[in-house]
């Protein structure tokens, strides 16, 4: 299983429609509204590589993004 964590900057009042289109995408585990440079970090989960760049793909083009940084977990450490 891969991991990413997916951190949003998200449009100025556009944070709760954002949290709530993350949470209706398969593949989002957890949702986080976050201060900083970014708004809202997400951790998601799929099988492949490929499926891990669908779901990147499909939150970036969310009404309500400026910008994403993508986070790929290389390793779990416990």
């Amino acid at each position: 299983m891969l991991f990413a964590f997916v951190l949003l900057r998200a449009v100025f009042g556009a944070e709760g429609d954002l949290l709530e289109a993350l949470r209706g995408i398969e593949g989002v585990e957890d949702v986080y509204l976050v201060e900083g440079v970014y708004n809202v970090v997400a951790r998601v989960k799929a099988k492949t590589m490929d499926g891990l760049r669908k779901i990147t793909w499909s939150i970036r083009k969310l009404d309500g993004v400026k910008s994403a940084m993508i986070l790929i977990v290389k390793e779990l450490a416990v």
